[in-house]
């Protein structure tokens, strides 16, 4: 599992920009709290190649896809805890589920640095919670 600021990131894929050149379908893991996305690390070193050689050529858009052989399939978002592909409110809910569990293991270790930290990650995900409850309902009326 990848995890960032203690959260579980979730497996993407997306479009980065590396100087000039946007370069999509790069496998990503993004922080559902802080917002933080990596290059999936089974595809860092083919990514960090194909965009230097996409700037020397002046590329302005390619497609991580048509460059690089998919070697890892279904392997390469096998340890992330959810995935872009499902509904949101359900994955909100399994990183608040995974943040109380971890603020049980906290309380029962008297981390209160940790505890702090879990309780501003439950309170993000909480107000995201919220927001994606209202777009529901308001998709629905």
């Amino acid at each position: 599992m990848s995890f960032c600021c203690g959260a579980s990131m979730i497996g993407t894929k997306g479009t980065l920009r590396h100087l000039q050149t946007r370069i999509h379908n790069v496998p990503l893991l993004f922080c559902p709290v802080c917002h933080q996305v990596d290059v999936h690390y089974l595809v860092e070193m083919e990514y960090e190649i194909l965009a230097e050689y996409a700037h020397g050529d002046g590329a302005a858009e390619i497609d991580f896809e048509e460059y690089v052989e998919d070697r890892h399939g279904d392997a390469l978002f096998e340890n992330c805890v959810s995935s872009e592909s499902e509904d949101p409110l359900e994955l909100v809910r399994n990183q608040i589920d995974s943040s109380l569990d971890l603020l049980m293991a906290a309380k029962a270790l008297n981390d209160e640095e940790w505890q702090t930290q879990l309780k501003q990650r439950l309170s993000v995900l909480s107000k995201r919670r919220t927001k994606l409850r209202n777009r529901a309902s308001s998709v629905n009326n």
